[in-house]
């Protein structure tokens, strides 16, 4: 990023500067003017329609200040403008002529700086009427300042029907394009929300894997621990000084390994129960499901059609295991499908049971393997070196549904011809009225 471009943004943030551009930008968009009465007693233009809008759209502004310095340069614009066009008026009839301007300008500001605590509370239809009644009141003034400082009489009833007419009309129209504006901004900070969420989602529920993989291995090494020095006993029994040291030497280790791992836990699982808030209903859950695989097959390089059902929505605090268990078995979907393809998942409810399943069109599981998938470290997913997938594989999302209170099942896709997973979860578990996240606090437990 240069000087300039850093120049640029301190400026474009600075609130004297943005006084400033409403001042000329007021005076700019009032030369473009309409008169609906005879002469030019009263100019009609976009002047009030621009500063009314740049009041709405700033609102770091102090409003009247704004009011001021716009009046002001208003006022030095049109009578600069008369002595350069040389209308044959002096300098002192110019002023004269376009104080009333200045002064509508200061009544609008002042009328707006009462009401804007309150602008985000009106709707559209409300905004318009509330800022019509202050654009009347600023002309108001305008027309009496006339009167004081030129004698110009008044309008006459018919005149006063049509200048309340073009006021609602200039106001609503204005409002009409900042709500447009407004709506705008939503949509664009909407859509970094759920970007930001969907991060979050991918986040917490791989994270959720490594936490869930790393509780297991902090269990194994303490039953090592335990083994070991039970080895250590028996050596110690049998006076057999050589072996004993050495296994003792290796139990300090694993009980070394143990403590760092445990010490690792810790800081993830700080970070999972920071990750996992509120509640998600299974159709978002899903549909994230859905749109994370979409991008992962896209990156792969393959065409993929997904589709999904769901019979059954409820929300449920334990989302972020489930969308480790969906997210793992359809990732594994995408790898096992070559080019083309197709997954579809199905999600419904019965007899107490939520019942999940991933079906795809790839090459499904063989008849030999089915017995061994679920065995620690099994895989049939190697890169181009040979080196074996680091995903949670189906040894853990047994182990996460067995904790869930759940099964797991195997078998051909029908209609697809490919892997079937089919999970069912008690349907108590996942709705957990009580509000806890179950398989966070297994998480969460001591070993």
């Amino acid at each position: 990023m240069g000087m300039g471009s850093v120049l640029f943004k301190a400026l474009y943030r600075s609130v004297y500067v943005q006084v400033g551009v409403v001042a000329i930008g007021t005076a700019l968009a009032g030369e473009l003017k309409i008169n609906p009465f005879d002469g030019d007693i009263f100019r009609i233009g976009l002047g009030s329609s621009a500063f009314l809008l740049f009041l709405l759209l700033l609102r770091r502004l102090p409003y009247l200040v704004t009011g001021v310095i716009a009046g002001a340069v208003v006022l030095l614009f049109r009578t600069g403008l008369d002595q350069a066009l040389g209308n044959g008026l002096t300098l002192a009839e110019s002023v004269t002529r376009h104080c009333s301007a200045a002064v509508y300008y200061i009544v609008f500001a002042l009328g707006m700086s009462l009401i804007k605590r309150r602008l985000d509370r009106f709707y559209p239809l409300a905004l318009g009427a509330v800022t019509a009644v202050v654009d009347l009141l600023s002309n108001e003034a305008e027309l009496l300042t006339r009167l004081l400082v030129t004698g110009t009489a008044t309008f006459k009833l018919n005149e006063w029907a049509f200048l309340m007419a073009i006021a609602m009309l200039r106001t609503y129209f204005v409002t009409g394009i900042y709500s447009s504006i407004s709506i705008s901004r939503m949509r664009i900070v909407q859509k970094e929300q759920n970007r930001r969420i969907e991060q979050m989602l991918s986040f917490s529920s791989g994270l959720y894997g490594e936490v869930f993989y790393l509780k297991k291995s902090i269990a194994t090494l303490e039953n090592l621990t335990l083994r070991s020095y039970e080895l250590y006993r028996r050596l110690s029994e049998e006076r057999q000084e050589e072996h004993k040291h050495h296994v003792l030497g290796m139990t300090q280790q694993i009980h070394e390994v143990k403590k760092d791992s445990q010490r690792i836990l810790a800081g993830l699982i700080k970070l999972t129960d920071r990750e996992i808030p509120g509640d998600m209903p299974l159709s978002g859950l899903l549909q994230f499901t859905v749109n994370s695989n979409q991008q992962y097959a896209e990156m792969l390089g393959k065409s993929i059609v997904f589709t999904q059902k769901i019979t059954s929505d409820y929300t449920t605090a334990n989302y972020i295991p489930l969308l480790t268990l969906l997210g793992n078995l359809t990732a594994n979907a995408v790898e096992a499908i070559q080019g083309r393809g197709q997954i579809h998942l199905e999600l419904r409810e019965q007899a107490g049971w939520t019942l999940m399943t991933v079906s795809d069109s790839g090459s499904g599981f063989p008849q030999d393997d089915q017995e061994i998938v679920f065995e620690p470290g099994f895989t049939t997913k190697f890169d181009e070196e040979g080196v074996a997938a680091t995903g949670i594989g189906l040894s853990h999302v047994l182990d996460i549904v067995s904790r869930l209170g759940g099964e797991i099942l195997l078998g051909t896709a029908p209609g697809l011809g490919g892997a079937l997973v089919h999970i069912r979860i008690p349907t108590q578990t996942l709705k957990n009225p009580g509000g806890s996240n179950t398989a966070l606090e297994w998480l969460q437990s001591s070993g």
